[in-house]
């Protein structure tokens, strides 16, 4: 029987009355109550200050075509683009139809005028061949997103038009079909199957991202609105000086995360919207055997002054085997939704998850508020545990919460290590529940919760 420590507000209330390109290694202190956490926060100013912006000259490609499929023309454009040194690929105000994938190439800039829209195929076939990506954290061969890069350097896509994946795409029916392809994905790469033999392309059932940026250095993402994804929206894997700024992000279909940072290093994610079927934003760093294998972190992470509105606010996880470290949440409003905190992991996944920082936040009305789901369900039966730890929540303020307050479930022996919860104000909770299963140092120091105050250590085991 695992062991649930359950603490009401009325009990803890008694108990409490009394870079050049790279940065160099960082090593934060846990803070103790009442310490500032200044420094750690000065890190979070040297991490935007030493990303790169790509490097895109200032020749310009404009698109003329007035074809009924303008896919051949925007290629061409930035192939040429490309070719030629690089320069900035315009797309001007108008609808157009786009009947199969854009590739991003290093040196260019796809460019979208405002009132400027990009409508995709719905068909499934117009999106092969098969391209190498990440789904849900494994490698794969698979459908191509509608944008791709992979192995590029100095890319942006930007403008103020709007992509738009097709609220009829033959995709979004795919999610009631995906499962056998999703095991049969998850058991090759915990068996090590070359990614080149893993094929999922015509016959198969796993959804496209609708932006997919991998393996590429300087990357800007800036102004766009996208919408009607098939899977999750902005993928940044395996990539490194990234800047996504100024998106607005509406796309409520299933696994619709706003944006998934996975496996990459020196990210700014700002002043952006977000309106999702999913996750508003999520760090990720590869799943099981073949996230470990890779071995790539997220690290050295920025997310800050985002209106979040998703199914949940900011999200570390599950697919996290590569381990991520040092991730800034600063000025973040988060919407409705069911957490506006979810950590996960589960036994199949490994890593280590440590140095992160949340402040000035604020939340309107959630489910819960923190919840550390450690034993998400596995499905390989491994014997990987997850260590979370060294952890800051402070400055924070929470209009009301329907369910759980602070909820921890982690693996025996592998406790959720080091965590504060600092100058929070929860102006209406239904429940006052902290639920502990194996945690180390959680740290209240004033936490308001229904106008009673608590401070305080709590540790279960």
């Amino acid at each position: 029987m695992r062991k649930v420590l359950l603490l009401i507000l009325a009990l803890c209330v008694c108990s409490c009355s009394a870079f050049a390109s790279e940065i160099p290694e960082f090593s934060f202190n846990f803070p103790r109550p009442h310490q500032d956490t200044l420094d750690d926060w000065a890190i979070a100013s040297a991490i935007v200050q030493a990303i790169q912006r790509p490097n895109i000259p200032s020749k310009e490609f404009k698109l003329e075509a007035s074809a009924e499929d303008v896919r051949k023309a925007i290629q061409d454009l930035i192939n040429q683009a490309s070719e030629n040194g690089g320069g900035k690929v315009i797309i001007p105000a108008g609808d157009y139809f786009c009947k199969g994938p854009i590739e991003l190439k290093s040196g260019v800039e796809l460019h979208l005028e405002e009132g400027a829209k990009i409508l995709f195929s719905p068909e499934p076939s117009d999106y092969l061949p098969v391209v190498k990506t990440r789904w849900e954290g494994t490698e794969l061969m698979n459908y191509s997103p509608m944008i791709y890069a992979y192995g590029q350097h100095d890319i942006a896509l930007t403008g103020k038009g709007t992509i738009d994946g097709n609220a009829e795409s033959i995709f979004h029916t795919w999610k009631k079909l995906e499962k056998p392809d999703q095991k049969q994905l998850r058991l090759w790469g915990a068996a090590g199957v070359p990614v080149e033999e893993r094929v999922f392309g015509e016959g198969h059932y796993l959804r496209p991202c609708i932006i997919d940026v991998n393996y590429c250095e300087r990357v800007l993402l800036e102004d766009y609105t996208v919408m009607n994804s098939p899977f999750w929206i902005n993928h940044l894997n395996c990539s490194n000086h990234v800047q996504m700024r100024g998106l607005k992000v509406n796309s409520m279909f299933a696994n619709n995360d706003g944006v998934d940072v996975e496996s990459c290093k020196y990210v700014l994610i700002e002043e952006n919207t977000f309106r999702t079927g999913d996750d508003s934003v999520v760090v990720k760093s590869g799943r099981d055997y073949d996230g470990r294998k890779i071995g790539l972190p997220s690290k050295y992470v920025v997310i800050r002054k985002n209106d979040m509105g998703g199914e949940d606010g900011i999200a570390l996880g599950s697919e996290m085997s590569g381990g991520i470290a040092y991730v800034f949440f600063e000025d973040n409003i988060l919407r409705d939704g069911e957490s506006a905190v979810r950590f996960k992991a589960n036994l199949d996944r490994g890593g280590t998850c440590e140095h992160i920082r949340v402040r000035n936040m604020k939340i309107a009305n959630f489910d819960n508020f923190i919840w550390f789901q450690l034993n998400y369900p596995g499905e390989l039966g491994g014997n990987f545990p997850t260590v979370y730890k060294d952890l800051v929540f402070e400055d924070i303020t929470v209009e009301s919460l329907k369910g759980k307050l602070f909820e921890c479930h982690a693996p025996k022996g592998y406790p959720l290590q080091d965590v504060m919860l600092r100058n929070i104000k929860i102006a209406k909770s239904e429940k006052t529940d902290f639920i502990l299963e194996n945690v180390s140092n959680l740290v209240i120091d004033n936490l308001e919760v229904n106008d009673q105050r608590m401070n305080g250590v709590l540790s279960s085991f």
